[in-house]
């Protein structure tokens, strides 16, 4: 099987199209009509995980986080991403990155965040315009969802971190309600507040909120800030599923390397 044969399977899943203008999803390194040897699946492109892949004979890599956002005018060596960029190519290893195309996919990143949560009746926060996906209704940034039983506030933030191992759960003053209705956004998804407010979410949980974005809402909605490493941490498994269904018997596994760089003390 050629590698060019998991990227259609990843990219059917979450057309390139879908992705934010910033970004930079899809092929960051190598040739895909190489034949696959294995897949090794991450949040982020490090020396270390490229190590593993090394090790396990594997010649694709697949993160969520784009090694490659910038443009180079030469590879030296001089920071992480060069060496990465050069480990990658001496080795012969594709690396292939679903980022916010993933984030907009239905089923996609805050899919599965909130099928961690145990939402259902599910919606988009931010619907994507010109999806290629079939119902455009159902692309877009952040989810909003409903809880099957209402829960008090500091029980759910008690669940949420221990779910996603978060070392801090930051949040603003509780308010005293029950939390029942739930928007959220892995990763950098404080732009969707207003979006939560207005759809009446009882919380809100992105994995960062700068400073001042705490203020000014203390009786609008609860926010809880769980990390971005930790609330991205199981896109792994949407690859494993998308690969997996389709190649039973490929090679892959999940990075056991920990690429958080945020450490709690």
């Amino acid at each position: 099987m050629k590698i060019k044969e998991i990227v259609s399977a990843l990219e059917r899943f979450a057309p390139l199209p879908l992705q934010d203008g910033f970004d930079n999803a899809g092929l960051q390194i190598g040739l895909t009509e190489v034949e696959a040897t294995g897949a090794l699946l991450c949040l982020d492109v490090t020396e270390a995980v490229l190590d593993e892949a090394i090790a396990l004979g594997y010649n694709l890599v697949i993160s969520h986080h784009p090694l490659i956002f910038k443009g180079y005018k030469s590879i030296t060596g001089k920071d992480y991403v060069e060496r990465c960029i050069l480990k990658a190519i001496k080795n012969d290893i594709v690396i292939y990155s679903a980022h916010t195309n993933l984030d907009n996919a239905y089923g996609g990143v805050n899919y599965k965040i909130a099928e961690k949560i145990g939402l259902k009746n599910l919606q988009v926060l931010e619907p994507k315009e010109n999806s290629l996906q079939d119902d455009l209704t159902q692309a877009g940034a952040g989810i909003v969802g409903e809880l099957d039983e209402p829960e008090t506030e500091l029980e759910f933030l008690k669940r949420i971190k221990k779910t996603f191992e978060v070392g801090c759960v930051r949040h603003n003053r509780l308010t005293g309600r029950e939390i029942q209705k739930v928007a959220l956004c892995g990763g950098a998804g404080a732009f969707l507040l207003p979006q939560a407010i207005r759809a009446g979410a009882d919380v809100f949980i992105t994995g960062e909120i700068k400073y001042h974005d705490y203020f000014g809402h203390e009786g609008d909605i609860l926010m809880a800030e769980i990390g971005h490493y930790e609330s991205e941490q199981y896109t792994k498994e949407i690859f494993y599923s998308i690969i997996r269904d389709l190649f039973p018997n490929f090679a892959l596994q999940s990075s056991k390397i920990n690429t958080n760089p945020i450490k709690y003390l």
